[in-house]
């Protein structure tokens, strides 16, 4: 390869640097705000969610497990596209999934806590069992069904 060869391979467009350090700086804001919408999603399943959810995950309570994993992505899903509508525009994005990932913590807790009263479904013994429990995932999907809802809401 000849130096003036190597010159235009390497030549960037002007700006370059800076759309990476903007992209970069983006991931990591957006990273920073879903792993806290997840820390406090998490949180709110564990808190409203008879016994403690984080130690029966660590004793691969599999209903438990289910119930939690569903709830994580449907976090997950709002926050995408809370992210994705923001069309690029970082500072509406970051707020959007801030707010509409809040909301959709409370409107998930909400949610499960009326479909656990409405099925009578007893919801501590499901997740305290060493044994998967078909009921868990009626948990479970009523998690995942929630966050499209929100997350088909937020498009709207």
């Amino acid at each position: 390869m000849t130096s003036q060869h190597a010159t235009q391979v390497l030549a960037l467009q002007e700006g370059f640097a800076n759309a990476i350090g903007h992209g970069v700086g983006a991931i990591v804001l957006y990273a920073v705000v879903g792993l806290f919408l997840m820390l406090v999603g998490f949180y709110a399943i564990d808190l409203t969610t008879p016994g403690k959810l984080s130690q029966l995950v660590r004793e691969g309570r599999p209903n438990a497990v289910a119930v939690t994993s569903a709830g994580l992505v449907s976090m997950a899903l709002i926050i995408v596209v809370a992210i994705y509508n923001a069309g690029g525009r970082l500072e509406e994005g970051l707020l959007s999934a801030l707010v509409f990932g809040l909301v959709g913590v409370v409107v998930q807790v909400l949610a499960v806590r009326l479909l656990e009263w409405v099925t009578r479904i007893e919801l501590r013994a499901v997740m305290q069992a060493d044994v998967f429990a078909p009921a868990s995932l009626v948990v479970a999907a009523a998690h995942l069904a929630l966050g499209l809802v929100v997350a088909v809401a937020i498009s709207g």
